[in-house]
């Protein structure tokens, strides 16, 4: 199992607040190696959240949104004697993040008309107080993991 994967090593925080996860978040967010694209984005949308939000640093508000949106556990699918069952399982802290990244661009990707900074910084404000697209999506997570837990046992 020895693949190459970008590596956590290697990683930069990023120019500005000197945050791993940030830079992770822009390295996410670029499409088509523009990093300075997704740069642009991202720190628009900090300096929107910072009057949204004014009595918290946005870094904060960004680091606390994705927290929020990590999910604890999930359902995976696993195969018992022939059926497959839903098992719900712990996420691991990588996946948690990477999970939590990949929600909040895909609410922003799917909105559309309007510029990314504002979208991307409607969905932490909103995944900063709980609520908004990426919220809903581990809400769900969670709530399958719920409904699924008489598999519990399944998982190993």
């Amino acid at each position: 199992m020895g693949r190459i994967t970008a590596s956590r090593k290697q990683m930069k925080p990023d120019p500005v607040h000197g945050s791993l996860l940030a830079s992770k978040f822009i390295n996410c967010l670029m499409l088509d190696g523009k990093k300075s694209t997704a740069q642009r984005v991202f720190y628009d949308a900090l300096d929107v959240i910072k009057e949204r939000v004014p009595d918290v640093e946005p870094i904060e508000v960004f680091t606390q949104a994705v927290e929020n949106v990590k999910p604890a556990i999930e359902v995976r699918s696993k195969r018992v004697g022939g059926a497959a069952y839903q098992v719900p399982m712990q996420v691991n802290r990588a996946r948690q993040q990477s999970l939590a990244i990949r929600w909040i661009l895909l609410a922003i990707r799917e909105k559309k008309g309007r510029p990314t900074h504002l979208k991307l910084a409607d969905e932490l404000v909103q995944a900063y107080n709980r609520e908004g697209t990426a919220m809903t999506r581990r809400e769900n997570v969670h709530r399958m993991a719920d409904a699924n837990k008489a598999f519990a046992h399944f998982a190993w």
